[in-house]
Order: C-alpha cells, then sequence, then structure tokens
C-alpha cells in the first residue's frame, strides 16, 4: 500500500489527474478500474476521480509495490547538470516571484523547455533552483512538477512565466489561453518602418525545417500582430518596434515582419544576417526580446500587475528607450 498527501502544490487537481501524473505510464483504463474496485481511494472513501482536491486529503494506492514501481518512470529532475555549468545564476534571473508563480528573464540561447532528454533548459533551470531553496521536493516531482507556462525561441530573450504550485500553472495556462495577458515585445528591424495598428495575415508551418510562412492564404491560421515604431535611427537606417501579440504562433512576430519588409536584425532564418551590426555592435542573435506583461486587473493572483525587462545590448543605445 503506498499513501500520498496532498499538499499545497497538488491543492486544486482532480483526484485521476494526480493518479495518472503519479502511474505515470499506466493506461487511463488501469486509474478508473482500480477506482471502481476500490484499490485508490480518498480520505479512506471510495471516489470516482472527478473529486477535486484538497491540501491534507489523503490518497492510498491498495496495490503492490511491484505494480507501482511498473507503472512510474524516473521521477525528478533527471538533468544532472547544475546552474554553475551553464554559468548562469537564476536567481539573478527572477523578475517576480511568491508562492504561486515565478517569472524570469530567459537569455539567448537557451530553450525554455527541452526538446531532447539530454537538452537541459530554463524548465531544468526552474526546478533546480526551487529544489535548492526547498520550495518543492525531490519526492513531490512525480505529483507535480513546477513549469515554464509560456515559450520563446532559442534566439529570443526575455520573460518566461512559469507556476511554482498547480494553482499558479493553473492560472497562467488560463490567462495566456484565453489571452486576458498582455504580452509585449521589442524588435529591431532595418529600414524607416512605418507599421501601426493590428496587421493579420495567415501562417502555416513545415515541421520538417521547423520554418513558417505568412501568407493572405486564408486556408492557414490566422494570425494576428500589433505594431508601434517607438523610435528611428536614421544614421544607421534601423527602427525600434513595440510588439502585442494577439494570437501566439511559432515564429510569429519573425516571419510576419519578414513578410511586411522589415525582418528582424539579426534574424538569419527570417532574412536579416546582418554581419554589419553583428561586427559594430556585437548582434549575436535576432533583435527580439520579450520585455513586458501586464496581468488582467481584478484577478485573484498579482491583479493588474505590470513586469517590464529594459534592453541591454549596445545597438539599443542607438535608440531613445524612455519611450518604452
Amino acid at each position: 500500500m503506498r499513501e500520498i498527501e496532498v499538499n499545497d502544490k497538488q491543492e486544486g487537481y482532480k483526484l485521476k489527474k494526480l493518479c495518472m501524473r503519479y502511474l505515470d505510464t499506466a493506461p487511463q483504463s488501469f486509474i478508473y478500474k482500480m477506482l471502481r474496485k476500490k484499490n485508490i481511494v480518498l480520505n479512506d472513501k471510495k471516489a470516482t476521480g472527478d473529486e477535486v482536491l484538497k491540501s491534507g486529503d489523503v490518497i492510498k494506492l491498495y496495490l503492490s509495490e511491484e505494480t507501482i514501481n511498473s507503472f512510474k518512470s524516473e521521477s525528478g529532475n533527471n538533468s544532472q547538470i547544475n546552474n554553475q555549468k551553464n554559468n548562469i545564476s537564476f536567481k539573478k534571473l527572477i523578475i517576480y516571484e511568491d508562492k504561486d508563480i515565478i517569472i524570469f528573464n530567459k537569455p539567448v540561447n537557451m530553450l525554455s523547455q527541452k526538446a531532447k532528454p539530454e537538452d537541459y533548459s530554463m524548465n531544468e533551470m526552474l526546478i533546480d533552483y526551487l529544489l535548492e531553496e526547498g520550495d518543492i521536493q525531490e519526492n513531490e516531482l512525480s505529483l507535480f512538477k513546477p513549469s515554464v507556462c509560456n515559450r520563446l525561441d532559442r534566439n529570443t530573450s526575455g520573460l518566461l512565466l512559469a507556476g511554482k504550485t498547480s494553482h499558479g500553472s493553473r492560472y497562467l495556462s488560463r490567462v495566456l489561453k484565453d489571452r486576458t495577458i498582455q504580452k509585449y515585445y521589442l524588435a529591431v528591424v532595418k529600414g524607416s518602418c512605418s507599421l501601426s495598428g493590428i496587421k493579420k495575415a495567415f501562417i502555416s508551418k513545415d515541421r520538417k525545417q521547423n520554418l513558417v510562412t505568412v501568407s493572405e492564404n486564408e486556408g492557414d491560421m490566422l494570425i494576428e500582430t500589433g505594431f508601434e515604431v517607438l523610435d528611428y535611427n536614421k544614421k544607421e537606417d534601423i527602427s525600434l518596434l513595440r510588439i502585442e501579440l494577439f494570437t501566439g504562433k511559432s515564429h510569429q512576430i519573425r516571419a510576419h515582419l519578414k513578410y511586411l519588409g522589415y525582418p528582424i536584425i539579426g534574424d538569419i532564418k527570417y532574412g536579416s544576417d546582418n554581419r554589419y551590426f553583428r561586427d559594430r555592435y556585437k548582434v549575436k542573435s535576432q533583435l527580439l526580446m520579450a520585455y513586458k506583461v501586464v496581468f488582467p486587473a481584478g484577478e485573484e493572483v498579482v491583479s493588474g500587475k505590470e513586469f517590464m525587462i529594459k534592453p541591454k545590448d549596445d545597438i539599443y543605445k542607438l535608440f531613445d528607450t524612455t519611450k518604452l
């Protein structure tokens, strides 16, 4: 028999979902069968699996250790790489933190979430930090694993939002899905840009090439991107844009700007290599960063708050960043 006591990190989960996380290789049919046969009970009572868990609830699995272990993959944070190896101090990246959510600044050349088992992404770095701080224990990771809720391309820097608890993760997932959270980006493009307002187009993705194409083809997915020109540097002939995402498709900003005739400086994939800027201003990646988020007012978590980071790269000194 195995006993699980629910804490505030798992509070709000449905019983069946928590069981599926704990026995993460078991088929759903097995979980439902064990619930029907009272081999899985909640607070010593028969349960359907739809019960919403509260802190202090006790789940009992009347299963043999052999059965339990056969349905559990290796739990925990298996990166086996620490922050020092990446030469990044996670604490210095934190913009905001409370008991439910954490907001931090992703550097360029870091994955938001791992693409391969051996990758060490910002998600693994987050979990290592929470383990070191004692906010979560290794044995709790099989029940709830803190996770990044939005993604940025490897070479895009800026704000990542992550849930530290199930409550925080559900909240962030909801406001991202229903778009009640406002997300703003900065981009530097070549030329005197005149884009203004919301632009609509359609996007399709070639998954093999990991490349998207923007067009007027209404058979593809609709995208909406808001543009505002903040400043123009006549000497270098470059513009600073503030961009608001109304839809969140892969590579949306980069491909949309290319389609509109203003590829982002440093974005090799979407048409703007710009070696001049690499040599003169040490541009090492595309000049795109997620610099501000604004949470909806009247919400239970971080009600109406705004979080922002300012760019530090040399090229941004060519602009009047007080307009941010």
